[in-house]
């Protein structure tokens, strides 16, 4: 409880900040709003030129999409500066200072680095989400809700766990900036049904690094077309969280000094 106050108190704080400048808040919130347009541009070209992903409509892939937006937008806002503030940190040797703080570090580090910079990535995902769902079929049985909702939410996990690895990486491959780009590489098969893979990569997106979950899985359970492996990945999607917590839980304990 004491963890969820201090959280709440920071969010106050750092939206108090990001809102003192508007027209920087502001502009920052279009220049995300926009950039998160550009997600769909390539199932539009598709569609556009008469091709198809097979099964699946333009709106139905859009539907994909806007939650793969949503779901990062989301993981971004809460833990998009912990792999930052993390390496500045080690990179200074001033992260005995966090370890002196009267909290769990990780806790800590998620708490002081809430991002609202990301705000306009959410709107836009949100929109997206708004359109494709008004177009496509959606299922409206509670069952199917239900199972989109379930699956929502391990995506956001598994987006949660790859923002937690990649700053547990920090302890010791302090020169990583070019980590997000490699676990963007792998985000990106969560944005189209998964079904368009080698059956090599379907197993990696859904068993190991579970991506499929943060877009595909989720749609398809709103549109009436839940897989079961969709559920076996859910609660992959826990343990994958779960190592990242542990992954750099273990890295503090490792840390020796500045530089890692």
């Amino acid at each position: 409880m004491k963890s969820l106050s201090i959280y709440k108190i920071c969010i106050k704080t750092a939206v108090s900040q990001a809102v003192a400048y508007r027209f920087n808040f502001f502009l920052s919130l279009l220049i995300t709003f926009l950039g998160s347009l550009l997600l769909p541009l390539v199932a539009v070209l598709i569609y556009g030129a008469g091709a198809s992903f097979p099964g699946w409509s333009f709106h139905e892939v859009l539907l994909i999409q806007s939650l793969f937006t949503v779901s990062q937008a989301m993981a971004k806002v809460c833990l998009g500066n912990v792999l930052w503030d993390t390496m500045i940190h080690v990179r200074e040797g001033s992260f005995e200072v966090v370890l002196l703080k009267p909290m769990e570090p990780l806790a800590y580090m998620i708490a002081t680095t809430f991002s609202p910079d990301s705000f306009g990535n959410l709107l836009c995902g949100l929109a997206l989400f708004g359109y494709a769902a008004a177009h496509a079929q959606i299922v409206s049985a509670a069952a199917a809700i239900g199972a989109g909702l379930l699956l929502f939410i391990a995506g956001v996990a598994v987006m949660a766990g790859i923002q937690i690895i990649m700053a547990a990486t920090s302890f010791k491959w302090v020169g990583n900036s070019r980590l997000p780009e490699i676990f963007g590489s792998v985000e990106a098969f969560g944005q189209y049904p998964i079904a368009i893979f080698p059956s090599a990569i379907r197993a990696v997106a859904t068993f190991i690094v579970p991506v499929s979950l943060v877009g595909f899985f989720p749609a398809a359970a709103l549109l009436g077309r839940a897989e079961p492996e969709a559920f076996w990945g859910a609660g992959l999607s826990l343990l994958f969280l779960g190592f990242g917590v542990w992954l750099y839980q273990h890295m503090i304990r490792r840390y020796k000094g500045a530089g890692g």
